[in-house]
This record gives structure tokens, C-alpha cells and sequence, in this order.
């Protein structure tokens, strides 16, 4: 008997990595009976209407996980970094929320989340060379 092919899809159409993210949600579903999710997401619109940037997030299980915090260059050391997490987690607070978790690398913001009140709980050196991958927690209540 033939087994299913495995096929490389470098650039997966939306349905297709829809199919893979779904089984998972459904099998975490089934397997913690919590079925309540929703995004958390929030942008950054300036003056002119132009887009400087976002966070973007899942809240479930009693958890906000940030997914990514990005701010435009022309907008960075002026709080609004600060400003976009924290509409995050105040929105993942009145939806029950006890903690937040993110995911960073040592050239990207640990120090930042760190001022914001999250702390490392596990770190992967090494990854990508030369760095180190960070993982964060922060209670929300």
C-alpha cells in the first residue's frame, strides 16, 4: 500500500495552511474543552491615515499571546509601542485574561517587554546563530 505524498508548498494558498491551523485549534478544543478564542489585534494610525504599525495577538485558554509588536521606524522611541501592547493586554483583561506570553529575539525588543513588566521564562542560545531566542510571560491580574 502506497503512502500519501508529502509536497513542499513553500507559498501555501490562505486554505491550505487554514486546514493545518484549524485541525490544531480544534484538537486544543477538544482536548481542554476551552473553546472560546478571539484575535486581539490593534494598529497604529497616524495623522495622515497612514499605517505605522500594529500588534497583533489570540487570546485563549485565559491567555493573550502576542504574536508580533512592530512600529515603523519614524514612530519608535516615542511610546507607541508601549501604547499598542498595552490596548492588547487591557483588551485580554476584559475578556478574563490572567497572562500575556510572547516570543522575541535578542536583536529585537527583550529589553523593552522586560520594562513592560514581562519576564523570561525560557531562552533558546543559539538561535539564529549568534543570538538568542526569548521566551516571556506576564500576568495580567
Amino acid at each position: 500500500m502506497a503512502e500519501p505524498e508529502i509536497v513542499f508548498t513553500p507559498h501555501a494558498d490562505e486554505a491550505l495552511v487554514r486546514l493545518v491551523n484549524d485541525g490544531v485549534d480544534l484538537h486544543n478544543i477538544a482536548a481542554t474543552g476551552l473553546a472560546e478564542w478571539c484575535p486581539a489585534n490593534f494598529f497604529l494610525k497616524g495623522l495622515r491615515g497612514d499605517w505605522l504599525g500594529g500588534v497583533t495577538g489570540v487570546i485563549w485558554g485565559g491567555f493573550l499571546h502576542v504574536r508580533y509588536l512592530w512600529v515603523t521606524e519614524s514612530a519608535r522611541g516615542k511610546g507607541q509601542g508601549r501604547r499598542l501592547l498595552q490596548a492588547a493586554e487591557d483588551y485580554a483583561r476584559e475578556r478574563g485574561c490572567s497572562g500575556a506570553t510572547l516570543e522575541t529575539f535578542s536583536f529585537q525588543a527583550p529589553d523593552f517587554y522586560q520594562r513592560q513588566g514581562y519576564r523570561v521564562v525560557g531562552r533558546i542560545d543559539g538561535f539564529p546563530p549568534g543570538h538568542t531566542k526569548f521566551f516571556l510571560r506576564k500576568d495580567l491580574v
